[in-house]
C-alpha cells in the first residue's frame, strides 16, 4: 500500500511515522508512505498558500490553486483509490472504513489547515471526507496520523499476531473484552479462573459475554447495528 499525506506542516506527522508499529510496517516495506509540503506548490516569491475568504469573515483559507498543482503532480504518477479530506464536517471515523480502506493500494490524504481549503479542491478532487470526532483541531496531521494508524494496523503481517486486529474494539460492533496478565493475584485482585483453565471454547464463550455486557454498558448504539 502507498499513502501520500499533503500538509502545510508536514514536520507535525513525519515523527508519528518515525515509531513503533508504523515505523516497522515502512522498514518492511508492507507500506510507503510520502508526505508532500503544500508550500513546495505556493504562489510567487513567498510560496503563498492561504488567503482571505470571499464574503469576509476570520480566518484564513487554503488556496485552490497550490492544492490543485500538487494533487494533479501526484495523479500523474499514480491513480488513488481514494483521495480523502481529513476535515471535522466529514463522516466520523470508524472501524468498517478503516477496514475498508486498509484493502486499498492508493491513498491520497489533505490535511486542512486554519478555516479549511477551497470549496472547489472538494468539488473537482476529494472522493471521501472523514472526521476523527465531533471537535476542532488545529490542522489535519493529527486526523490524518490517527487514520494512517487505524489503516495500517490491518495490512496483513504488519502485527505479529494477525488475529490480534481480529479482535480489537469495534469489530463486529462490540467492545473488547477485558485483558489480563501476570501476575495471576495482586493485592488480592484475581484473574477471572476461567482465562486460566486452558478451555479455549469455554475461554471464547466468556470473552464474547464480556464484550456484550461491556457494551451494553458503554456502548448500546453498537449493538443496534
Amino acid at each position: 500500500m502507498r499513502i501520500d499525506i499533503i500538509s502545510c506542516q508536514p514536520g507535525l506527522i513525519d515523527g508519528f511515522f518515525s515509531q513503533s508499529i508504523v515505523k516497522n510496517a515502512k522498514e518492511n516495506k508492507l507500506v510507503e508512505i510520502y508526505t508532500h509540503d503544500l508550500r513546495d506548490c505556493g504562489i510567487g516569491n513567498y510560496r503563498q498558500i492561504d488567503d482571505y475568504q470571499y464574503g469576509g469573515g476570520a480566518g484564513m483559507v487554503l488556496m485552490v490553486e497550490p492544492l490543485a498543482s500538487l494533487i494533479r503532480t501526484l495523479q500523474e504518477k499514480i491513480t488513488y483509490d481514494q483521495i480523502i479530506y481529513l476535515t471535522p464536517d466529514g463522516k466520523t471515523l470508524n472501524q468498517k472504513t478503516a477496514n475498508t480502506l486498509s484493502l486499498s493500494q492508493s491513498l491520497l490524504l489533505i490535511c486542512g489547515h486554519y478555516k479549511g481549503i477551497d470549496e472547489r479542491v472538494r468539488e473537482m478532487f476529494v472522493t471521501m471526507e472523514i472526521s476523527i470526532g465531533d471537535y476542532v483541531l488545529s490542522g489535519g496531521e493529527i486526523a490524518a496520523a490517527v487514520l494512517t494508524d487505524a489503516i495500517v494496523r490491518l495490512i496483513p503481517g504488519v502485527l505479529n499476531d494477525e488475529t490480534s486486529a481480529l479482535t480489537d474494539s469495534f469489530q463486529d460492533n462490540l467492545l473488547a473484552p477485558p485483558v489480563y496478565t501476570r501476575p495471576s493475584d495482586f493485592e488480592g485482585y484475581k484473574v477471572p479462573e476461567i482465562l486460566t483453565s486452558g478451555n479455549e471454547r469455554l475461554i471464547n464463550e466468556w470473552r464474547f459475554e464480556k464484550s456484550v455486557e461491556k457494551t451494553t454498558q458503554r456502548r448500546p448504539d453498537l449493538l443496534k447495528k
